[in-house]
């Protein structure tokens, strides 16, 4: 399997220390570059790293500090938000199941997705955009839409490899199948474009 000879030791890229942490970094990864999310969330968590912190917070405060990951309007409100319900309905600790991380503002489901794989374990193909295209290019996919993508990539793979799989993925893409400037023949995968190959 060519993606785990390439990438058999994956890390998360979004720097975190708790379920929590990382909720939060994935919220702001949206549209923006994990590198620069890693930047940011340093300054943001030196001030507030659990949720009863966040929520005393003003909102014009974390946006001040979030403003380069971009939406930073929509995403303060979100993390203010978000963590007043998890102290509220959840004692202060983040949900361990999907439907009621989804139910959280700003969380969809590929952000609840990365949350149950990355922080609790749980077997999880969270689909993003680089996912996405990647799975149509290899012919994996019919390409419709992150959700069938998600479902298509979910039959071809045992769940077992779920969670470490759409890590080496994003990192496959990063660094041999970008979007733009992509050379099927330097690439591992589209240089022999077959599914058994992947």
């Amino acid at each position: 399997m060519i993606l785990e000879e390439l990438f058999p030791h994956v890390d998360v890229p979004l720097q975190h220390k708790d379920p929590y942490t990382l909720l939060v970094a994935v919220l702001l990864s949206a549209q923006c570059t994990d590198e620069r999310v890693n930047k940011i969330t340093p300054k943001l968590f030196a001030i507030a790293d659990t949720p009863e912190k966040m929520m005393h917070l003003d909102s014009e405060k974390i946006q001040e500090i979030i403003k380069p990951c971009g939406l930073s309007d929509k995403k303060s409100k979100a993390i203010k938000t978000l963590s007043e319900i998890i102290v509220r309905e959840y004692n202060g600790q983040v949900p361990e199941d999907l439907e009621s991380l989804e139910s959280l503002p700003g969380v969809g489901h590929k952000t609840a997705s990365v949350v149950m794989c990355q922080a609790f374990g749980v077997p999880a193909f969270p689909v993003d955009t680089h996912i996405h295209r990647l799975a149509y290019r290899w012919g994996l996919s019919n390409g419709k839409n992150v959700n069938q993508t998600e479902k298509d990539l979910k039959k071809l793979y045992s769940k077992e490899h779920w969670n470490k799989l759409h890590l080496q993925i994003i990192f496959f893409g990063r660094k041999y199948c970008p979007a733009r400037g992509h050379s099927k023949d330097s690439c591992p995968i589209c240089s022999l474009y077959g599914r058994k190959t992947i």
